[in-house]
Order: C-alpha cells, then sequence, then structure tokens
C-alpha cells in the first residue's frame, strides 16, 4: 500500500533451513511493515487515525488518497507508531540542544483531563514544557487585555499514571533537557495539590516561581460571591474588588483580608463559603504575586495546558461514544502531542534514517 495506490513488487523472500527465521530484505531496506505500507503511506495513516476516530479516518482517507485502509490497520498503524513516539521523545537528545537554543524563559505547566476507557474514567496527565519571550509590563488594571506572545519552542507528554510517576517523568525530563536546579522556570498550574508537590519534589527550585493560575482564583471568588450574594450584579462586584486586591498587593494581603471577614458575624452558610474560599487561598499565597509578575511581562494564567488538554488530547479522545484501552489513548496522546511540540518531521525524520 502507497499513497498513490496498490503495487504489486516481486522481490526475494529467504528462509534458513536450520532455524526457519525469515527475511524479505527490499521490504526492510524500503521501511515496509508487515502491515505491508509503505513508510510514507504508513505517515499519512498515522496522522488520519490521530486527528479523526478511525472509522472518519478511512473514509477521509478513501476520500483525500483513494487510500483503502480498514479501521482496524489504521489502529494498529497508530497504536504502534504511538508507542515508537513514546520511546523517541524519551530518549531524544537533539530535544536538549532545541530547548536551549530557544528565546525566552522555561515555563512548565501540567494538568489533567477524565477520558473513557475500558476499566472506567481515567486521567489522563498532560505536561507541557515551553520557552517564551516576556512582553511589555503592563499593570494590574491591564492583565486581562494582554495578548501573550506564541511559544519559541514546546515539548508536550503525556501519561495515564498516578502522581508519583508522574512527577518521576517530570525529573527525567528535566535532566535528558539538561535543565539544571539553577534555571530559571516558572511552574504555572491551578490549585491541584499533587502538582505542587510533585513539581517541590521533582523540579529545580533555586530560582523557580511558583503560579497559581489566575483564572482559577478568580473561580473561586465568584463561587463564594455568588454563595455570599446569590446570582447577579453584587456577587460579580465582590468578586472583581477581591481580585482587584489580589492582583495589586498579592497573596498573603487577601487571605488576610478574608480572614477578617470570616472575623465578622455572619450566616452559617456565608461563614462556609468564607472558611473554604480561605483556605484555598491560605494554601497557595506564596504562589499569587501576580503584580511583580505583569511588571516583568510574565504570564499568570495557564491557559496554555488548559487549551492543549482541550484541543490536545480532548479533541481526539472524548469524542462520542470512544472508550479507550489506557495504553492505547496513551499512545494516541503521544501522537498528539509530537503534532503540538513541533516535532512530527524530525520524528518522522529520524524514523527514516534508523
Amino acid at each position: 500500500m502507497t499513497t498513490v495506490g496498490q503495487m504489486t513488487v516481486e522481490r526475494r523472500y529467504y528462509v534458513c533451513p536450520d532455524c526457519r527465521l525469515s527475511q524479505t530484505p527490499l521490504d526492510v531496506w524500503a521501511g515496509i511493515g508487515h502491515r505491508m505500507a509503505s513508510e510514507h503511506a504508513r505517515r499519512v495513516i498515522v496522522v488520519a487515525g490521530s486527528t479523526w476516530s478511525f472509522e472518519q479516518a478511512s473514509a477521509k482517507l478513501r476520500e483525500l488518497c483513494r487510500m483503502r485502509v480498514s479501521n482496524d490497520t489504521i489502529r494498529a498503524e497508530c497504536d504502534e507508531e504511538g508507542e515508537r513516539a513514546g520511546r523517541w521523545v524519551r530518549s531524544e537528545k537533539s530535544l536538549a540542544g532545541r530547548m536551549a537554543k530557544a528565546a525566552g524563559e522555561l515555563e512548565f505547566s501540567s494538568d489533567g483531563m477524565k477520558i473513557n476507557t475500558v476499566r472506567g474514567w481515567a486521567e489522563m496527565r498532560l505536561s507541557v514544557l515551553d520557552k517564551r519571550e516576556s512582553t511589555g509590563a503592563v499593570g494590574p488594571e491591564q492583565w486581562a487585555d494582554r495578548v501573550l506572545p506564541e511559544p519559541t519552542a514546546r515539548l508536550a507528554w503525556c501519561q495515564i499514571a498516578p502522581c508519583r510517576l508522574v512527577g518521576a517523568r517530570w525529573a527525567v525530563m528535566f535532566k535528558q533537557l539538561g535543565i539544571g536546579k539553577e534555571a530559571l522556570l516558572s511552574v504555572i498550574a491551578d490549585g491541584a495539590k499533587w502538582i505542587w508537590e510533585q513539581a517541590g519534589l521533582r523540579l529545580p527550585t533555586a530560582n523557580a516561581s511558583w503560579v497559581v493560575d489566575v483564572y482559577h482564583v478568580s473561580e473561586h471568588l465568584h463561587d463564594c460571591g455568588k454563595q455570599l450574594l446569590g446570582e447577579g450584579a453584587a456577587a460579580r462586584g465582590w468578586a472583581v474588588e477581591k481580585l482587584a486586591l489580589l492582583l495589586n498587593q498579592g497573596g498573603p494581603a487577601l487571605v488576610r483580608h478574608v480572614e477578617e471577614l470570616l472575623g465578622a458575624p455572619s450566616q452559617a452558610s456565608s461563614h462556609r463559603a468564607l472558611k473554604k474560599l480561605s483556605g484555598y487561598l491560605r494554601d497557595n499565597q506564596d504562589r499569587m504575586w501576580y503584580r511583580q509578575r505583569l511588571a516583568a511581562g510574565r504570564p499568570i494564567g495557564s491557559g496554555l495546558i488548559e487549551g492543549g488538554c482541550k484541543t490536545i488530547l480532548g479533541a481526539r479522545l472524548k469524542l462520542n461514544s470512544a472508550r479507550w484501552q489506557p495504553r492505547r489513548a496513551e499512545r494516541i496522546g503521544n501522537l498528539r502531542c509530537l503534532q503540538y511540540s513541533d516535532l512530527w518531521d524530525s520524528y518522522w525524520n529520524a524514523r527514516a534514517a534508523a
């Protein structure tokens, strides 16, 4: 099977009379796999299968390339290449130089999303390391209107694994990329405790800045405002006022303010809402120095990882009625991450040169 149609090629086939091992040298030279597809045909099949459902990919290939490939063949090719792609990313030495040459400062983010598997719902955890140049300094009142530049380089990988194994993979990847303990690094994530616990254990901390995503903090403030004042303008105004205090004065100032509100007489429901907010803010108070980061032109939100979960993984793995074998979901995720990291050509060139 090739991208220009089926081809019949006569070639020699050898079998050892003693051990019965067989070989077709021309197939090995041409990179033909046991499904009898050329290297380029396999690449086209895999890009289709990692973009659409296997059924849709079969129809698209027939329409676009006149390639007649079954759902099962597409699934099998994606499974094999996804496993190879994961191994390649974990071992490819050129990735360190690529990241080192990119302009900007290092940023690291991680987040998880639920996918439906044959064993029930499982969390697929996405991690992204990138470099981004800083913007000009802005004040707290301008934070929502700022447009951040695109990363100059990024590397994404995913796992369905316990938190400790996800963190261990972070340490391995940072070592592979030559990022030492003195590296200037921003770790940006939501308030999930497992992320901050693993970041403290596994990532270089000497010059690291921990940043909890400002949008998640805003959500907590708005939720609390609704519980205190109900739906409407009053609740939104309350949340906006508290967010302005946070942006201007930092996490500890907002924690003190909320604790003062807790000390005032209130209804039981209001007290519970404020106490919940206070606990969240207290846990993250040293990760909310937003004014200083805005002045340095650095990001204060985790939009990159949030968008990545939706567009890299969710767009393929959360299709209607999709139920995955965990290992196969991870392998499709490997292919999606490869594309998102702008390493698609590099991977296939390395495959061809092997």
